[in-house]
């Protein structure tokens, strides 16, 4: 349930919305995948048209609370009376995601090792372990064209993400986008467990490629291994519990 302060200010809607996104950037810091006071989650408002929810610019990803997530409109305006600045390397694409994707309700973007590594290499990532096996055909790429503060690099970075929900940002990171949080978050953890394999395979000899034909039945057959309650679901309440044991302070 909300908070007495926030029921007075915001929908329920809004106040679960902000407690899951928070949940996520602990979830995100415990698994190593801050980046300083820089990198993004973000959330669609549950009811508001063009309305979401970004982390508060100068502070950590362990520092997050559902109370200081700010919440913008798609044009870079608060809608609440949040201190916080918001980092506009970060509004400028996910605003043009959201935007411009109906299902793009969450979209995370990281400056992970691995991902960044990847991301940097001739060829990309590669079916060579289980979770790129996930991922072969459907990554876009998008080339570097320096930080993402430009309106114009948005009409690029649209055309080269075409139908597909997951890029990997060349010389840059990873870029993911769910239907929902929890899928989202275990596209980035897939994701970055495929870098994380593809490096430390490189550092031991030529890698063995997946067959077209042997990704095709993996592809199709993924659902058959997956916790009922879509998507991440089960993955992300299994890490939000984790993060619980620790520190609860996400939740105020």
């Amino acid at each position: 349930m909300a908070t007495a302060l926030a029921t007075k200010t915001m929908t329920e809607a809004e106040w679960e919305a902000r407690q899951q996104l928070a949940a996520c950037y602990r979830v995100f810091d415990m698994l190593g995948w801050s980046e300083m006071i820089y990198n993004h989650i973000t959330l669609k408002v549950p009811g508001e048209e063009g309305a979401f929810l970004i982390n508060p610019f100068g502070l950590h990803f362990s520092e997050v609370k559902a109370s200081n997530l700010v919440k913008i409109d798609i044009d870079g305006n608060k809608l609440d009376d949040s201190p916080y600045p918001v980092n506009r390397a970060g509004f400028v694409q996910h605003a043009l995601f959201h935007r411009h994707l109906p299902d793009a309700h969450c979209i995370a973007h990281t400056h992970t090792t691995a991902g960044m590594a990847v991301a940097s290499v001739e060829g990309g990532l590669r079916p060579t372990n289980f979770y790129a096996c996930n991922f072969a055909g459907q990554i876009a790429y998008h080339d570097f064209e320096g930080v993402t503060v430009r309106d114009e690099e948005g009409e690029r970075l649209l055309a080269h993400l075409g139908d597909k929900r997951v890029m990997l940002l060349r010389n840059h990171g990873i870029l993911v986008m769910g239907r929902t949080l929890p899928e989202a978050f275990i596209k980035h953890w897939s994701l970055q467990r495929a870098c994380e394999i593809q490096i430390a395979t490189a550092s031991m000899g030529e890698p063995l490629v997946v067959s077209d034909e042997v990704v095709a039945v993996h592809q199709r057959d993924l659902y058959m291994a997956q916790v009922p309650g879509g998507p991440g679901a089960a993955d992300f309440a299994a890490m939000v519990r984790l993060v619980d044991r620790t520190d609860k302070s996400w939740r105020e």
